[in-house]
């Protein structure tokens, strides 16, 4: 017997029936983004390592320690291509725009969906394939549009029932207000140092803005005490930071001001936000974003000013689960019960003009051991969940009918139907059964 092989650690299948839920989530967002107006883009999964290290920055976890690349092979002049899995999609996103002018017409609004790669430690919430939804505007350069995002993601919340979420905002000001600020904090740091963890010290002097966003409670004092970015916003970064302020409480969102929060991603500026949970440990955050308008220009693109977010979506339904959210199962409309299999020809037929009619039918099929008995179909017609059952006896099929039986108001009402007369009466099978 062959070696049995199973997934890869940390990627995971999603199977039936907890398919049907990232189905109706999806489904969701697809609504909810065509009525903000943004418009789905499709990116590749393989882009070249380049964009992730120029895009990201050489000093974050996800290009050190995080990201799954390789070479690939060599082409007929001996020459390759140093790929990686993406870790996330706004670089690629970015990419995309700068490649294909997207930007000429003027200001995009985007979204995307789809499976992001990190070699991280497995835990809940948490994997190395992971899927995310992701919404980015891009030549909008005014706190209005921060706040569209925010609110759009406010909206979701509340389509999918989602609750104990709040809201956490910070200000990264722009690329000079961040030097003077991060003087300051190294400077405060090395004077700490002995308070610093080995990941603390391996960022002061490459990334110490990232110290600040330490799970360690042995650090919390020294971050605590450190000093507070928003003290050295200018005027216009300020403005900003107030006009999305101002907008969010005009439509009532509630949010609190977090001086700590920061990003993992060198390209952010200006607002910064995250919709966090308690109830998912360590990986409390479930959506987060920010303004990037230096990223466009980074990636090679004409500067542009820009801002998104992204969610994680087994968190989501991870919280959904936990809240005793249920989303119903796909279940057909009817169960077509198939006593002989010399019917086939006429059944199939049958069943072809509901489908077409916007029926969902379920056939049963024989197995290995053949078409099972009619007891037997009738228990597996039931156990689908179908509304009526149709019975395509010997009898029935003699006369050019089928049987409609109802499997749900506990009466079993049986009716004939014309197999000529398809058209007639395939709306029935949508509608619930009779009370009768």
């Amino acid at each position: 017997m062959a070696e049995k092989l199973n997934a890869v650690k940390g990627m995971n299948d999603i199977l039936p029936p907890e398919s049907a839920r990232w189905e109706w989530l999806e489904a969701t967002v697809r609504d909810l983004m065509g009525r903000f107006a943004y418009r789905n883009v499709r990116t590749p999964i393989l882009e070249r390592t380049a964009l992730f290290v120029r895009g990201i920055g050489e000093v974050t976890d996800i290009v050190e320690k995080e990201m799954y690349s390789f070479e690939d092979r060599a082409d007929k002049h001996g020459k390759f291509e140093h790929l990686t899995m993406r870790p996330e999609n706004t670089a690629g996103l970015v990419r995309a725009v700068i490649e294909h002018n997207m930007l000429y017409e003027g200001p995009k609004r985007l979204w995307y969906t789809g499976p992001m790669f990190r070699r991280e430690n497995v835990q809940r919430g948490r994997f190395r394939q992971f899927h995310q939804i992701g919404a980015e505007a891009l030549g909008f350069a005014g706190p209005d549009v921060d706040a569209e995002l925010i609110l759009l993601a406010n909206a979701l919340w509340k389509a999918i029932g989602l609750t104990d979420v709040r809201l956490e905002l910070n200000s990264l000001g722009q690329p000079a207000e961040r030097a003077l600020h991060r003087a300051q904090l190294i400077a405060h740091f090395e004077k700490h140092a002995d308070k610093l963890d080995e990941d603390g010290k391996r960022r002061l002097h490459s990334n110490p803005l990232r110290i600040l966003d330490t799970k360690n409670p042995a650090m919390k004092d020294v971050v605590e005490s450190a000093p507070k970015l928003i003290d050295f916003l200018g005027a216009e970064s300020l403005a900003h930071f107030e006009g999305l302020q101002a907008i969010l409480k005009a439509n009532d969102v509630a949010f609190t001001i977090n001086p700590r929060l920061v990003r993992g991603l060198d390209y952010y500026n200006l607002s910064v936000f995250e919709f966090v949970t308690d109830r998912l440990g360590a990986q409390g955050t479930v959506c987060a974003g920010g303004r990037y308008d230096d990223l466009i220009a980074q990636i090679g693109g004409k500067p542009a000013p820009a801002v998104g977010w992204a969610m994680g979506i087994e968190r989501v339904l991870d919280l959904l689960k936990e809240q005793g959210a249920e989303v119903a199962a796909p279940v057909p409309n009817a169960y077509a019960v198939v006593p002989d299999a010399a019917s086939m020809p006429v059944v199939l037929r049958t069943l072809q003009q509901l489908r077409e009619s916007g029926v969902s039918v379920q056939m049963h099929a024989a197995t290995a051991d053949g078409l099972s008995s009619f007891k037997a179909q009738m228990k597996k017609a039931d156990a689908s969940g179908a509304t009526y059952a149709l019975i395509f006896g010997a009898d029935e099929l003699a006369r050019g009918e089928v049987t409609l039986k109802s499997l749900r108001d506990g009466s079993g009402a049986q009716s004939a139907r014309a197999l000529a007369e398809v058209a007639t009466w395939a709306a029935t099978l949508q509608s619930p059964a009779p009370n009768t």
